[in-house]
Formats: C-alpha cells, structure tokens, sequence
C-alpha cells in the first residue's frame, strides 16, 4: 500500500486487503450540545484533493456503480447524515483484488470515512431516508470520462442488502463488467 496517510493521534487507519483503499477514523469531540467531527486534515492524508460535492439520497436509493477512465478520481467517502452499504470494485488491471469488491456499512453514528483510490468503480445503496454522502475527489469531473458498471451484474454477485432500489435511467444503463473488460477503451486505461 502507498504511504497515503500520515497517522496523527486523533486518527487511525483500518487496512483492507485493496492496495490504498482504507477506512479513515478520526476523532468525534462530544459534549451536552453535540458533538464536533473533522472531515479532512491535509497532514493526515497525503493526496491532492481538487473538488468537493455531496449528495442527498432518499431510503433504497441506489447509485453507481461509476468511475471516470481517462481522468481517474480517488474519492474520500464520508456519510454526514443517514446510512450506506458501500461498494468499491478494482477495476486496475495490475491489481492483485482486479475485480474484487469491498463492501461497507458507513453511517453518521461514526466519525469514519472510506478513501477510494484511482481505479476503483464506486456505488452505493441509502439504507434511510435523506442520506447525506460527502465526497472528496482528487480530480475533477468530467463527463466525458464517465462510465458505469451494472451494479447487478450476475458476475460480480454483489450482496446487495436490498432487493428494490431507485436507480436513475443512466444508472440501469451501466454495462456488464466483462463488457467494460472487453471494451477498447479499458485496453487504453492506465490505473
């Protein structure tokens, strides 16, 4: 795993099997009015983050699974409010986890993030309603760098926790993972 973090005392640092995908923990601040919680300190987390957004997700919710092929995006994933099943599938060819997936619950009850690293396609489901999800990317968004893997494709067998989602129209067009893998494009991607 690449050195991205640097540990602090109020942080630590789950591994997991994916070379520079961890679960990042940090500190909650608690007192009778509520409590305190630091999203991102640049000396803990040694990476280039260029562009912030969010998105509210109503219960059974379901998006991705995407990624972003010519300009890849590491992405710090933070719930703010409600609860996800989390998916993060290595898609990078020279992996030793190519075509396996991570999965997580991560709600607002912890002071936890998950750090996704450039290669990975990303999706997940809102188990309650008005989900807030914080994203931190180190690349921006570009449309037309954009594409989707069928987040029910037989072949992965991700063990969704739900059966009935919302799925956008541009979500149920995601391609099969062995069409991605079959694509001239993904013979041109360098992760």
């Amino acid at each position: 795993m690449s050195n991205i973090f640097k540990i602090s005392k109020k942080l630590s640092i789950i591994k997991t099997k994916f070379p520079g995908l961890v679960i990042y923990k940090r500190e909650t601040f608690d007192d009778k009015r509520g409590y305190f919680r630091e999203l991102f300190l640049k000396k803990d987390l040694n990476k280039k983050f260029v562009f912030d957004y969010y998105s509210l997700s109503k219960k059974n919710v379901l998006r991705g699974l995407h990624l972003q092929l010519k300009k890849p995006q590491g992405k710090l994933i933070t719930v703010l409010s409600g609860k996800i099943f989390d998916v993060a599938l290595d898609c990078r060819p020279k992996s030793k986890t190519f075509r396996q997936f991570y999965t997580v619950e991560l709600s607002e009850n912890e002071n936890i993030s998950l750090y996704i690293p450039e290669g990975f396609a990303h999706g997940f489901c809102s188990l309650a309603n008005n989900t807030l999800l914080h994203y931190r990317c180190t690349n921006y968004r570009d449309k037309n760098s954009e594409t989707g893997i069928y987040w029910k494709d037989k072949d992965l067998a991700i063990n969704w926790p739900k059966k009935k989602f919302f799925v956008s129209s541009k979500d149920k067009k995601n391609i099969l993972f062995k069409n991605f893998l079959e694509s001239k494009i993904f013979k041109k991607i360098k992760f």
